[in-house]
């Protein structure tokens, strides 16, 4: 009886003492808890930081290439004025001699001079005219001041410049001002007189 008794009192024991494992389980979730949640938060500062800083990077590379920009354009044409400095030079040694110049054709020769470096510096920038007399018109290239009658040459066809056309690097920036043959009526103005004389002749 007393064997019985001694190990109903160690499984008794062992029972009473079963309960204490998941105690501890239960102190040590929380902790592990608190934990992951001190890391995920650590984290989301540094991530917070980087964000925060990459913003800053950002503005201050928007604000270094607005400058940048603004600088492009406000200091675009300052090589091509560079280059039409000493053409500037020229006209103003010019004008100051001209007077003192007796000899027109001497002057003449000076400002042919002076013009023809001028349109070098500028075709040097990509600038250059198109031929038009005796093209056929188009928009891409003419603008019509007005149109004669002519039996000779095909309708629309340029006869006459009036203000040059210049294209930049191939693209048009300003169109030639032309006049263009038209068909002859059959009872209509004179061959080769044009809208123009005719309105002077009324005046």
């Amino acid at each position: 009886m007393e064997k019985n008794d001694l190990e109903k009192k160690t499984n008794g024991s062992e029972k009473e003492h079963k309960p204490e494992a998941p105690l501890q389980n239960e102190l040590t979730e929380p902790a592990a808890a608190n934990t992951q949640a001190e890391e995920l938060q650590k984290q989301i500062d540094q991530y917070k930081d980087m964000l925060l800083r990459k913003a800053a990077e950002f503005d201050n590379f928007k604000r270094r290439i607005e400058n940048e920009t603004s600088n492009i354009v406000k200091f675009a044409t300052e090589a091509l004025i560079d280059d039409l400095l000493p053409v500037l030079d020229d006209f103003e040694r010019s004008l100051k001699h001209s007077k003192e110049v007796k000899d027109p054709h001497a002057l003449f020769k000076g400002v042919e001079m002076i013009y023809q470096k001028f349109v070098k510096v500028l075709e040097g920038r990509g600038l250059k005219t198109f031929e038009t007399v005796g093209k056929e018109f188009s928009v891409d290239y003419h603008d019509a001041l007005m149109q004669l009658p002519r039996k000779d040459l095909p309708p629309h066809t340029v006869i006459e410049e009036v203000e040059k056309g210049y294209m930049l690097n191939d693209k048009v920036i300003r169109h030639a001002k032309v006049v263009v043959s038209s068909v002859p009526a059959e009872e209509g103005p004179e061959p080769g007189r044009s809208e123009l004389s005719d309105n002077k002749s009324k005046d």
